[in-house]
């Protein structure tokens, strides 16, 4: 598979049937964004452009179980 903005190939493992200049999305996750390229944890990582790359999901952090400051009794 080519990825517009990365110079090597990338392997995907995908059992679906996928033909020629068809685009499909991979998902991963960002590890850095510069000022006009994005690097993405895609297994290796894999640095492309900005405006190749869209958010698939918002990021919502993870919501907390125990209170930060101790009640007292």
């Amino acid at each position: 598979m080519s990825i517009p903005g990365y110079d090597f190939p990338h392997s995907i493992i995908d059992h679906s049937k996928v033909n020629r200049g068809q685009q499909i999305d991979l998902k991963g996750e960002v590890t850095r964004i510069d000022e006009d390229t994005v690097t993405i944890d895609l297994g290796p990582l894999v640095t492309v452009d900005r405006d190749k790359v869209r958010l698939m999901e918002k990021y919502r952090p993870p919501k907390r179980r125990k209170a930060l400051v101790v009640a007292p009794d």
